[in-house]
């Protein structure tokens, strides 16, 4: 299974997102230190989930560190998000 896949599975288990876009950037970083030439390191993820309501952006993003607390520590060296609300 990919790095993508086991993102967007983790992902959807927890926020059950209304909208979910995982993009692999890491042919951005191709040659800079943490980019492995396989690629799968550097990811912009998009979340829109009710699980965000009432929770600020820091507290949303604490929460997909949590949920992603193991690809974060292995084979994910960044990942750039965006947890919106679906109002």
């Amino acid at each position: 299974m990919s790095v993508a896949d086991t993102i967007r599975n983790k992902l959807e288990a927890a926020l059950s997102p209304a909208e979910l876009e995982i993009e692999d950037q890491s042919y951005l970083h191709k040659g800079h230190a943490g980019a492995p030439d396989a690629g799968e390191s550097h990811f912009r993820v998009r979340i829109v989930s009710a699980a965000f309501e009432g929770k600020t952006r820091l507290q949303r993003h604490k929460m997909v560190n949590e949920i992603l607390a193991e690809e974060l520590a292995g084979p994910v060296h960044a990942l750039t998000m965006m947890t919106e609300v679906p109002s």
